[in-house]
């Protein structure tokens, strides 16, 4: 298991250019009371034009099967206004491993939501908008200060913020980084970050965990939706050009496909997809290899380089995604790898070596960091698949896939 070891904080001259980089798991209330009179937000902005967004909102809820979200109230009516994913799938069980393949393409073998600190060889989405600028931001509702490293604020009493569902916290590369961790903010810095208008044009929005409906139920996280998106939909800096996605991060019941609600609003939803329903295979590795298409972005090389793309986007790249038959799809453990508790999946010590060469959905080549890390190196798994699956294990093994190409080609396959 990697070793969870304290990094030294880093200094600035300034307090201006600080973060408080402690990785204590539970640092001491008078370390997070200097960090909160010290420790300033960051907002980048960019313009760099996509292909069919140009701001792109990633929304969580909680633990909810697709047909309790669906029989809500409000969410429906959501889903209404723009497009509904109808064949969105989650990675695994439990929460933790989804939001960290939501920054990296990859569980690297999680089946737990401990605390965790991913070394900075492995790339994430960070590092994907840095090749264009693309200014982009998190916001966490309940985060004592930008970049809270803690495992749960406040650390006793009832939950409100805690780290496993903070994506790109758990990436050392963030975190060693002071420009980049002042980019994790708390809520009041999306709204004031709404006033000026200076959001970042990728943002990961966590509600906490009553909102999320952890601890809570999917009739009050839909409410919170309804009162949080309803005056945001009417604000025209918010939704012009911007694509807004609302999901969860798995399913309720671990026994079931993972098959999970999801949508999309915004300026940027075509006008004839309003109102409809797409029943293309989606994955949470399909919002980054969708991203990577949109703006030109190269892939990390795991699982998002084969993942399906947003259906209208894949048209404008000439990409033909994939059909897969989820009869035998189950999503609901992860591959061995160093992160395993030897629970749910299997404990190994290597990390997944990713692709460096192969032809991923988005188009544009490897991250050239991951190439120059991993070079001569044979990828782990088949990151060419459309879905996430394990020989060693037999996870998702047998499922077949395929499509037709514009010339009338057809190519399929089966896991195994």
């Amino acid at each position: 298991m990697f070793t969870k070891q304290s990094l030294v904080t880093l200094l600035g001259g300034l307090s201006l250019a600080m973060a408080q980089t402690t990785t204590e798991e539970y640092p001491s209330l008078a370390e997070i009371r200097a960090a909160q009179a010290t420790v300033q937000p960051y907002s980048p902005v960019s313009n760099v034009k996509g292909l069919a967004f140009n701001r792109f909102v990633n929304i969580w809820l909680e633990n909810t099967d697709f047909d309790a979200a669906a029989a809500t109230e409000h969410l429906p009516v959501l889903a209404k206004k723009g497009l509904l994913l109808n064949n969105f799938w989650a990675i695994t069980h439990p929460s933790e491993p989804n939001y960290c393949a939501s920054a990296a393409g990859d569980t690297f073998g999680m089946d737990n939501d401990d605390f965790h600190q991913i070394p900075s060889n492995v790339s994430t989405i960070a590092d994907l908008f840095d090749t264009k600028n693309i200014a982009w931001g998190e916001y966490q509702e309940g985060l004592p200060y930008p970049g809270y490293q803690g495992y749960r604020y406040p650390e006793s009493g009832a939950n409100d913020y805690v780290r496993k569902h903070n994506p790109l916290i758990l990436f050392d590369s963030v975190t060693e980084d002071a420009l980049r961790l002042r980019q994790i903010k708390n809520f009041s810095s999306f709204y004031d970050d709404l006033e000026n208008h200076r959001l970042p044009q990728y943002m990961f929005i966590t509600p906490n965990m009553t909102n999320d409906g952890h601890d809570t139920n999917i009739t009050f996280s839909g409410d919170w939706t309804w009162s949080f998106l309803s005056e945001l939909l009417e604000n025209d800096y918010f939704t012009k050009d911007t694509l807004i996605m609302l999901t969860f991060d798995e399913t309720g019941t671990y026994e079931i496909g993972n098959n999970i609600y999801t949508f999309l609003l915004g300026g940027a939803v075509p006008d004839d997809l309003l109102g409809t329903k797409d029943d293309t295979f989606y994955t949470h590795y399909s919002v980054i290899a969708s991203l990577s298409a949109n703006w030109g972005l190269p892939s990390l090389g795991r699982w998002d380089c084969g993942a399906n793309l947003f259906s209208w986007l894949a048209k404008k790249t000439g990409y033909v995604n994939y059909e897969v038959d989820t009869s035998n799809l189950y999503m609901n453990e992860t591959h061995w790898g160093p992160l395993s508790d030897d629970d749910y999946s299997e404990y190994y010590a290597g990390w997944p070596v990713p692709t460096t060469d192969a032809s991923c959905s988005a188009g544009n080549g490897i991250l050239s960091t991951v190439k120059k890390t991993y070079e001569g190196l044979t990828a782990t798994f088949n990151y060419t698949t459309p879905f996430p699956y394990d020989s060693r294990s037999g996870n998702n093994v047998g499922v077949k896939y395929s499509r037709t190409l514009k010339n009338g080609k057809v190519e399929s396959g089966t896991s195994e």
